[in-house]
């Protein structure tokens, strides 16, 4: 995620994932800096449908300073947007806050810390984790490693036991009273891995023939790589993974037998 953060995007470059990491004064800074852009006006329902995805957007019509005073006590930022050369508008925006599980999408989750998940997991919660459905679940684990465990509360922190465990892993935890027993709840960012890009010698391939009589001949390979020699099959080649019992094969055999009699 700090990666991320460090980034400089654009209109062009923004995503409803990416988002998620700006603020609301980078989307005036973005939409200035995009304003002589040819396709502005082209892509603008896109930009604003990005936008939206993370922010709440409301045009003010009414331009007056008590009009405005109202917004930003809401929490809005106001600005001025360019849509074309000759029209202005007035927005205010603010972003979409995740304070409930139905808050939680695939394109945020991995936006907020493990100690936000498990804020908006108190704020939600009665019933425990199989009180989630199993879309936000999909959700969660998406961008985080999730254990649950209930035991007797006098149980829960033994030494030694999984809580002790999980908090030397930097998990963070959420507990929930059941009566005598708790359950807890571990959470902890799952890092992103990124798979290594496959490379290839294409030295060969990439080689300039002058003419077709310089391409390798067909018979040059050697066909028999391709080729199997029955003779060299052996009682290896047919081995299974499954013991069988002689006397089990005769039992089946008879069996068989038996049903041909029909």
């Amino acid at each position: 995620m700090k990666e991320t953060q460090k980034k400089t995007f654009t209109l062009k470059t923004l995503t409803k994932s990416s988002v998620w990491d700006i603020q609301e004064n980078d989307v005036f800074r973005m939409w200035n800096s995009a304003e002589k852009d040819a396709d502005l006006r082209e892509n603008l329902k896109h930009y604003l449908d990005v936008i939206r995805s993370a922010f709440e957007i409301e045009e003010i019509k009414i331009d007056k300073p008590e009009v405005v005073k109202k917004i930003t006590a809401r929490g809005f930022k106001v600005g001025n947007i360019k849509i074309d050369e000759n029209t202005k508008v007035k927005l205010a925006v603010k972003k979409r806050p995740i304070s409930r599980v139905t808050d939680l999408t695939y394109e945020n989750i991995r936006h907020i810390s493990a100690a936000k998940l498990i804020e908006v997991l108190d704020r939600n919660f009665g019933g425990g984790w199989d009180s989630l459905s199993q879309s936000i679940k999909d959700i969660i684990q998406s961008g985080f490693d999730i254990s649950t465990t209930t035991l007797p509360k006098d149980r829960l922190r033994k030494p030694g036991g999984m809580y002790e465990k999980m908090m030397n892993e930097g998990f963070e935890v959420l507990e929930i009273a059941k009566g005598m027993w708790v359950e807890a709840i571990f959470a902890k960012v799952k890092p992103i891995i990124e798979r290594p890009k496959m490379k290839f010698n294409v030295e060969d391939e990439e080689k300039d023939y002058e003419s077709d009589e310089d391409l390798p001949d067909r018979d040059d390979y050697d066909e028999d790589e391709d080729e199997y020699d029955e003779d060299k099959l052996t009682e290896e080649s047919y081995r299974t993974t499954i013991d069988t019992d002689p006397e089990e094969l005769d039992l089946e055999a008879a069996e068989v037998a038996d049903d041909d009699d029909y």
